[in-house]
């Protein structure tokens, strides 16, 4: 997108995060909910489609340019967020392996809008990846499928689950299926989970599948292929935008202590004039702004098709543990009545846990930095891009 252009989309950014998404959030915590009405304004803004490519309806912009913009989108409601954040990659898996009549039927209306795909992956009974249990089998011109699926984002609001099966009697990525799998498909169940400790209004879903039929035409992708379409364009630009989420949630953490700092007074002094308090605050703004920086040094990377699974990694594993950093400190700053609830430092207290487990904990963002360390030469050559393991536990699966 040219300069001027975007310089004038950051500033809507600015004005609605600053204004409608500010009652948006209230509204959300009072009633637990997210409207229909917040999830058409933000596809009328064109917030939703900031990544996709414009031949399908998408403004199409590099992560150079869509990072920050993600990065003021994180610093609002955390339901706002992961709307945000999921609808801008979902589309990635759905299109990776899609047919001619398949982009046709369901990617380009999920990029104009028109409905709501969300990634159904994990299981109860089983991590993110390769040990799925969900089965398969073959019947004519339909799958049958039985099996659980859990943790499964905007599940009240989806039109169709982007679904991962695997065809009975095969193991690890062998017999895999990609399929998308209406809500009113006969034999889906899908009942609401108990509300989160954070992200209030996110509707997860607990989906049950018994002898449920599906269409061999929602199949993306051959058999075998399922993992592929998970992961393919998908897990990586995931998980890098998971770490600038970080980064925006963070940085309006940091903002707040820095206004409470100024403003609370104790024993004649503002908490502001206290070396422990700006020691602390200097902290915070180095983490964050290294957190920052290594975003965007990755998002670089990946607009010039450069950017190898522990790139993505290592964004995702220091912004997640960087915001958990920063909001403890910002909570400490603002003093018990932070911890109470009608506070945004509460909220953002809370919202912020989820972090650690989007797109993998962690635990598994260090085994695939460690792998890829371990599988260079002593040269030091970069390793070549390879598949990231799949997320090992974790709420909302999608990227």
């Amino acid at each position: 997108m040219e300069s001027i252009q975007f310089e004038q989309l950051g500033q809507e950014v600015d004005q609605f995060v600053a204004g409608t998404a500010v009652r948006w959030a209230e509204t959300i915590e009072a009633e637990g909910k997210v409207s229909p009405t917040v999830w058409q304004g933000l596809r009328e803004r064109g917030f939703l489609r900031l990544a996709a490519p414009r031949v399908w309806g998408g403004m199409e912009l590099p992560m150079e340019q869509y990072l920050p913009l993600l990065e003021r989108f994180s610093s609002m409601h955390g339901s706002l967020r992961m709307i945000v954040h999921v609808l801008n990659g979902v589309w990635r898996p759905t299109a990776s392996h899609a047919t001619p009549e398949q982009i046709e039927r369901f990617v380009k209306p999920l990029v104009r809008g028109e409905h709501i795909v969300t990634f159904t992956l994990t299981e109860p009974n089983a991590g993110t990846g390769s040990d799925i249990q969900t089965s398969a089998r073959r019947e004519g011109d339909e799958y049958v499928l039985n099996g659980e699926k859990w943790l499964i984002t905007f599940a009240d609001v989806a039109d169709y689950f982007l679904l991962f099966a695997r065809l009975q009697g095969t193991r690890g990525h062998d017999g895999t299926l990609a399929l998308l799998v209406h809500r009113d498909q006969p034999g889906l169940t899908i009942e609401s989970m108990p509300p989160s400790m954070g992200l209030t209004g996110t509707g997860h879903g607990h989906l049950y599948l018994r002898d449920c039929r599906v269409p061999a035409s929602c199949r993306l992708g051959e058999e075998g292929e399922g993992l592929d379409v998970a992961f393919h364009g998908f897990l990586d630009p995931s998980r890098l935008g998971i770490g600038m989420t970080c980064v925006g949630l963070a940085q309006r953490a940091l903002d707040l202590a820095i206004e409470r700092a100024k403003t609370r007074v104790t024993f004649g002094k503002p908490l502001a004039a206290r070396q422990t308090i700006r020691t602390w605050l200097a902290e915070m703004a180095t983490d964050v702004e290294a957190a920052r920086q290594l975003c965007l040094w990755a998002g670089r990377r990946w607009d010039q098709g450069q950017l190898v699974p522990e790139d993505a990694s290592m964004a995702k594993l220091f912004g997640s543990e960087m915001l958990q950093r920063v909001t403890d400190k910002a909570l400490q700053i603002y003093g018990g009545i932070g911890y109470f609830q009608g506070s945004e430092i509460e909220r953002i207290y809370r919202d912020a846990r989820a972090q650690r487990f989007e797109e993998g904990t962690a635990e598994i963002q260090k085994t695939v930095i460690a792998l890829a360390m371990l599988a260079r030469d002593t040269k030091r050559k970069p390793a070549k891009a390879q598949e990231s393991p799949a997320t090992e536990s974790g709420v909302m699966p999608h990227y």
